[in-house]
């Protein structure tokens, strides 16, 4: 008997994500603006009569301002097959920490919360999947208890490689370098991207290699001056190096923890700029990036309407309180 590969994967954030789950998909058609949480599919034929593998792809838009929606296809019971994709803006590094800190968190914290409901109804498969992530770091690595990996594999891909290249070179190396240990303590393979043929060609190995669960791609690049790509598993603290700042100046900084001192070191360089535009907002209506004039028109006399009501009522209520 023949089974079927059901596989889950999750696409966060930034401009490029939607051309790359298309291009994964063989779909020759422009890629539109993702509205908040979006679903499609894909099949993948393993041989004559035989029921195809089904991939499952959520893209969630709208930057960290949508994430409770993280909740809708990330369950108990999607875990064990579920993948992240993390795409990040390179051309937009000053808001590049932020985003990648604020949808990390989130989705450790609420992978966190399915694992414990999980384990409670299936302790064993909790317990594969916690062993399981570490399958890709060999026992003997160095840096085994120096990390901290994701419970989900988690791919973090760097998009618009052809504006990041032409950055100033130090600019570029502490990008690479942050990018570099982030991914690495959290168990991610990390690569960059752009609309350049041969990347996303690579990019597509990588996720149909978590979709549909064929062969791992074993090669490696370190080279800041070249599109990163480096598998899960496969770098390490040493080759990544101390975080980019005079020795003289790393005394000054007073982080808790290596993740810390490596944000400091980051905003450093690149501090934040759109504070506002990454704050949670809690009502989609009002986005500026789902903004429709006509609608928003209608809403906003809807809104007066109901205001006026709601004031002529309390006033009504109130005349009717002395009348009594």
């Amino acid at each position: 008997m023949w089974m079927t590969l059901t596989q889950y994967s999750f696409f966060f954030n930034f401009q490029g994500k939607t051309t790359i789950i298309l291009r994964c998909l063989d779909r020759d058609e422009p890629p539109k603006p993702t509205l908040a949480l979006e679903y499609t599919y894909g099949r993948r034929a393993k041989g004559h009569n035989i029921p195809k593998d089904i991939a499952h792809f959520w893209e969630l838009g709208g930057g960290t301002s949508l994430l409770d929606l993280i909740s809708i296809p990330i369950t108990s019971d999607t875990l064990r097959t579920f993948s992240l994709v993390l795409v990040l803006d390179l051309s937009k590094p000053n808001d590049l920490w932020p985003t990648m800190e604020n949808l990390l968190q989130a989705t450790k914290s609420h992978v966190d919360k399915m694992i414990m409901k999980l384990g409670k109804t299936n302790s064993k498969a909790a317990s594969e999947m916690r062993q399981k992530i570490w399958s890709n770091m060999q026992k003997d690595h160095p840096d085994r208890e120096l990390i901290d990996p994701f419970l989900i594999p988690l791919v973090i891909i760097g998009s618009k490689y052809d504006i990041f290249q032409d950055f100033d070179s130090e600019k570029r190396k502490v990008i690479c370098k942050t990018l570099r240990f982030v991914a690495h303590y959290y168990g991610a393979s990390l690569m960059f991207t752009s609309k350049s043929e041969a990347l996303l060609l690579k990019i597509r190995g990588v996720i149909n290699q978590l979709a549909f669960g064929i062969d791992k791609s074993k090669s490696i690049c370190v080279d800041q001056n070249k599109p990163l790509f480096i598998t899960a598993g496969l770098d390490s603290l040493s080759q990544i190096g101390s975080p980019p700042v005079p020795d003289n100046d790393i005394g000054k900084l007073h982080a808790h923890s290596p993740m810390e001192l490596w944000k400091k070191v980051y905003e450093r360089v690149f501090p934040p700029k759109s504070i506002n535009t990454l704050k949670d907002i809690k009502d989609p209506a009002r986005d500026p990036q789902y903004a429709e004039s006509e609608v928003d028109e209608m809403r906003i006399q809807k809104d007066q309407v109901v205001s006026l009501s709601f004031i002529l009522s309390r006033v009504l209520s109130q005349n009717i309180s002395r009348i009594s």
